[in-house]
C-alpha cells in the first residue's frame, strides 16, 4: 500500500522527530511518503526538514515563510492539493507514535481483499473502497477526561520519557479483534478524491480549531462511512502543537492563550454556519441535525442578549437602537467571516425567514436557552407548519425546508 501521511508542524520539533522515528520504523511493507509543512518555526523544523530530505526520498516538505502562521485548514490541504503523491492520504499529528501493524489496519478496511483472494500461485488483489474514512484508536496519556473511543495508558508525556517498551508490550492485550467502531478523528486515512470533492477543509476556520468537526460533518452528509479500527494504533501525547504548545503559552494539561482565543471564535462560527453546536454519539461520530432558516424577534434586547443568541440564528430582528446595534456590529465583525451587520437589523424589519421565534428579553432565562441550543431537533421533531409555545419562546414555522446539505462543499 503507498500512502501520505499529511503533518503540519509549528514549533514542534522534538515532537516532529519523534513522531518520523517511529513511522520509519514501524511503517512495515508500505510505501509510506511523508509530508510536512513547517508553519513559519523557530526552532529548528526548517534545517531539520532540509537534512531528513536528502536522505529520505520519501519525505517532502513545504513551509510557510511568515510572517503570520497558517494553521492546518490551510497546510493540510496544500499538502494535499500539492505535495501528495499518493491517492489515499492520512491526517497525522506531530506529536503521534505510529505503533506497529497500524497501517495493515488502514489497508485492510480501505483496500480489502478482492473475494477468494489471495489464492496460491495467483497474484494478491485489493478492492479501493470509496467513500471510507479510517481511524486508528489513540492511546493517550491521562491529560484528558477518557471516553469510550480511545484508551488511556501512561507512556510518558515527552519523548524523552517514553516508555516505548511498555507500550508495545501492552499492544495485544489492547487490541479487539475485528472490532470496529464508527468514530472520526486524527489520524484518518481518506482517499484524496473524495477529500477534494468537498473542498476540502472551510478556511472559515483557518487558522484551526472546530475545522475537523466541520469537515467531518460535511463527510458524513456527503455519504462517507467512518470506520475506527481497534487493531491498529497510536500513541498520543495530546495537543502539543497547539493547545497545550509551550511556543504558545501553554503546557501539559494547559491551554494556551492563542487556542483559546481560535477555539472561542471558531465555536461560533461553527454555530453561525451549521445551527447547532458540535454534536456526535459516544465514539464521536457525526450527528447532524438539519438546518433551518430561524429569525429571532427578540424585545426588550440589550447587547449581552444579543451576543448569546445571534450566532444561533440566520438574522436578529431586535428592538435595540441603531447605535447599539451598530455597536454590536462594529465589535463583532472583526471576530467573523459571516457579514454580521445583514445578520442583526431592526425590528421594524419584516421578517422573511422560513421560521420565526419570538423571545422577550425580560423573560429569557436558562430554559429558554436550552431550548435555542437544541431548537433544531425540537423543530424536526414538530414536524408540521403552524405555531407553539415551548417555555416563554413562541413558534411560528412558516416553511421547514432544510438546509444542511448545501453546506457539504466548502465555498
Amino acid at each position: 500500500m503507498k500512502i501520505s501521511l499529511i503533518i503540519p508542524s509549528r514549533n514542534n520539533l522534538k515532537y516532529l522527530k519523534w513522531s518520523y522515528d517511529s513511522i520509519r520504523k514501524n511503517q512495515g511493507n508500505h510505501e509510506v511518503e511523508i509530508c510536512v509543512a513547517d508553519d513559519f518555526s523557530e526552532d529548528g523544523t526548517e534545517e531539520w526538514c532540509k537534512q531528513i530530505s536528502t536522505k529520505d526520498l520519501q519525505f517532502k516538505w513545504i513551509r510557510n515563510e511568515g510572517p503570520k502562521r497558517q494553521g492546518l485548514v490551510i497546510l493540510n490541504d496544500r499538502l494535499i492539493n500539492e505535495v501528495a503523491t499518493s491517492e489515499l492520504c492520512m491526517i497525522y499529528h506531530a506529536d503521534m507514535y505510529l505503533c506497529p501493524g497500524a497501517l495493515d489496519e488502514i489497508e485492510k478496511h480501505m483496500m480489502p481483499y478482492e473475494p477468494g483472494y489471495p489464492v496460491s500461485g495467483l497474484p494478491v488483489e485489493r478492492i479501493k473502497i470509496p467513500k471510507t474514512i479510517v481511524s486508528l484508536t489513540r492511546i493517550e496519556p491521562p491529560l484528558h477526561p477518557d471516553g469510550p473511543e480511545k484508551v488511556l495508558l501512561d507512556c510518558g508525556i515527552e519523548p524523552e520519557e517514553f516508555d516505548e517498551e511498555g507500550l508495545l508490550t501492552q499492544l495485544d492485550r489492547l487490541k479487539t479483534k475485528d472490532k470496529t467502531t464508527e468514530g472520526v478523528f486524527a489520524p484518518w486515512a481518506f482517499w484524496k478524491k473524495d477529500f477534494q470533492e468537498i473542498g476540502g477543509h472551510d478556511k472559515l476556520f483557518a487558522p484551526q480549531s472546530k475545522e475537523d468537526s466541520d469537515i467531518f460533518n460535511r463527510f458524513h452528509l456527503n455519504g462517507i462511512k467512518f470506520v475506527q479500527t481497534w487493531e491498529g494504533f497510536v500513541y498520543h501525547m495530546t495537543s502539543r502543537g497547539s493547545r497545550f504548545n509551550p511556543y504558545s503559552g501553554g503546557a501539559p494539561g494547559q491551554n494556551s492563550p492563542e487556542w483559546i482565543g481560535t477555539t472561542t471564535r471558531n465555536t461560533k462560527e461553527f454555530i453561525r454556519k451549521w445551527g447547532h453546536a458540535i454534536k456526535h454519539d459516544q465514539y464521536l461520530k457525526p450527528i447532524v441535525p438539519p438546518k433551518y432558516d430561524i429569525g429571532f424577534v427578540i424585545k426588550n434586547c440589550n447587547n449581552q442578549l444579543l451576543e448569546a443568541l445571534e450566532p444561533w440564528c440566520n438574522r436578529v430582528y431586535s428592538d435595540q437602537s441603531d447605535q447599539e446595534l451598530y455597536e454590536y456590529g462594529t465589535v463583532e465583525w472583526l471576530k467573523t467571516s459571516f457579514n454580521i451587520h445583514n445578520r442583526v437589523v431592526p425590528i421594524n424589519i419584516e421578517p422573511s425567514n422560513d421560521i420565526l421565534v419570538e423571545i422577550d428579553g425580560h423573560r429569557f432565562g436558562n430554559e429558554e436557552y436550552r431550548h435555542i441550543q437544541n431548537l433544531a431537533e425540537i423543530i424536526q421533531d414538530s414536524g408540521e407548519i403552524g405555531e407553539f409555545e415551548l417555555g416563554n419562546l413562541q413558534i411560528t414555522i412558516n416553511d421547514l425546508t432544510t438546509y444542511e446539505n448545501d453546506l457539504i462543499i466548502a465555498k
